[in-house]
């Protein structure tokens, strides 16, 4: 069953294109069962972050080129639209992107943790739409062990980055003592949480944090010494921020620019730093175009993130060795599931000389020979049936010189070991 990894990241497609093909989290257990019954698809999962959609999926032979007219189709696209930004990797190299996403070597951010949280997500999404077999099962059980093993082997994860730091970075470049600012945040997710600490430890001077729901904002603002509102009341507070970090689900922009029209009016020309986070994109575009207002995106934050790969690439490197060692493990676990296994046939004949042989002893039994005649019978028999294939086999092995398949034989039958079960060894 060829497996392949296909989509698109914040390397080959626009944050305009990506958001096109994201799949809302509470559509992708839908979109996982519509995929798998495509004629060909065996298995797949659907990874789907502010930064890259890819489907990874498992399919029979000669079926490989369905997945991508399945996303384009599914997402309503034009036919061939998304070739020239999707890349596809087979096999060996499917696992070894795997692995690589899982570690955060393919992240825009090299290292950042919050990747691998995102793919046990679409991992227990994919469990819950029963769109995975055994291969694909047993490939992430493996990625995230891989992943555990480079944080824990290698530097990877020494510095303090991901995309919320380098947010709060790049304001912090704008201005340059944060402990003046106000800071509205939109949202309250992980990346979102991950801006609250940040800010917390600048010392911002004020947070304040919109959500959807009042209660979850209210809880993540009192970790952080924040005011909590109602993302209803964004028009009201919006001319309050000195700076807006945004990160929603939302499919729509919900920050448009006639609101931040009006909050800068209000502000007299004070200027806003805004970054939006969010794919699809929650702050409308042609707002950067408004005199004083300052926004950015999440293509724009990597200028910022260049700086902290280089104190990364050699834990990288280390990451890299560590995954061609297990993408040659796991491929040879899946190779093994097509191969014939000599262990089952070679029980299978053993169960058809036995029950031939124990159907002979019963029948002496029957005819009135001794118990002791007829379990001399079987023994010598059994023996004699069992033995007699790989005996011939020696024999020829020993008069051909084959000393490979002496030795094999050997340790197959364990006559290389001593007495105590230890393998013996040449002076």
């Amino acid at each position: 069953m060829p497996l392949i990894a296909l989509g698109l990241n914040h390397l080959t497609a626009p944050v305009s294109l990506r958001e096109q093909v994201a799949f809302d989290a509470d559509a992708a257990g839908d979109a996982l069962r519509a995929l798998v019954s495509e004629p060909g698809v065996e298995e797949a999962m659907i990874l789907s972050t502010c930064n890259r959609t890819e489907l990874y999926v498992g399919t029979a032979a000669g079926a490989e080129d369905i997945p991508r007219a399945w996303l384009n189709r599914h997402h309503h696209l034009t036919p061939g639209k998304l070739d020239e930004f999707l890349y596809r990797h087979d096999e060996d190299d499917a696992v070894r992107h795997m692995f690589r996403v899982a570690t955060g070597l393919d992240s825009m951010v090299l290292g950042e943790p919050q990747i691998l949280g995102q793919v046990k997500d679409a991992y227990q999404l994919a469990r819950g739409a029963q769109s995975l077999k055994a291969p694909m099962d047993r490939l992430l059980q493996h990625t995230f062990a891989v992943a555990k093993r480079v944080r824990t082997d290698t530097r990877i994860g020494a510095h303090t980055v991901s995309v919320a730091f380098t947010a709060v970075r790049l304001a912090e470049q704008v201005f340059t003592d944060l402990k003046q600012a106000c800071v509205l945040l939109i949202g309250a997710g992980d990346t979102i949480e991950l801006a609250a600490r940040h800010l917390a430890e600048k010392q911002a001077r004020r947070i304040i944090v919109a959500n959807r729901t009042p209660e979850t904002a209210q809880e993540l603002a009192g970790r952080y010494g924040g005011y909590a509102i109602a993302l209803a009341d964004l028009s009201q507070h919006l001319a309050e921020a000195d700076i807006v970090i945004s990160s929603t689900a939302a499919r729509q922009p919900i920050v448009t620019r006639a609101m931040v029209e009006q909050a800068m009016l209000a502000r007299k020309r004070r200027p806003m730093f805004m970054v939006d986070i969010a794919v699809p994109r929650d702050i409308e575009a042609d707002v950067g175009e408004l005199p004083d207002v300052y926004l950015y995106g999440i293509d724009d934050l990597r200028q910022v993130i260049d700086e902290n790969i280089r104190s990364r690439a050699a834990a990288a490197h280390d990451a890299e060795a560590i995954i061609d060692l297990q993408v040659d493990r796991y491929m040879a676990w899946r190779r093994a599931l097509t191969v014939r296994n000599p262990a089952l046939d070679m029980r299978q004949h053993a169960e058809v000389y036995r029950d031939e042989v124990l159907l002979k002893a019963r029948g002496m039994l029957a005819h009135g020979k001794s118990p002791e005649e007829a379990l001399a019978f079987l023994a010598n028999t059994l023996t004699n049936k069992l033995l007699h294939h790989p005996s011939a086999r020696l024999r020829e092995a020993a008069l051909n010189g084959d000393l490979d398949l002496l030795h094999a034989a050997g340790r197959l039958y364990g006559l290389d070991e001593d007495e105590d079960g230890r393998a013996t060894r040449g002076e």
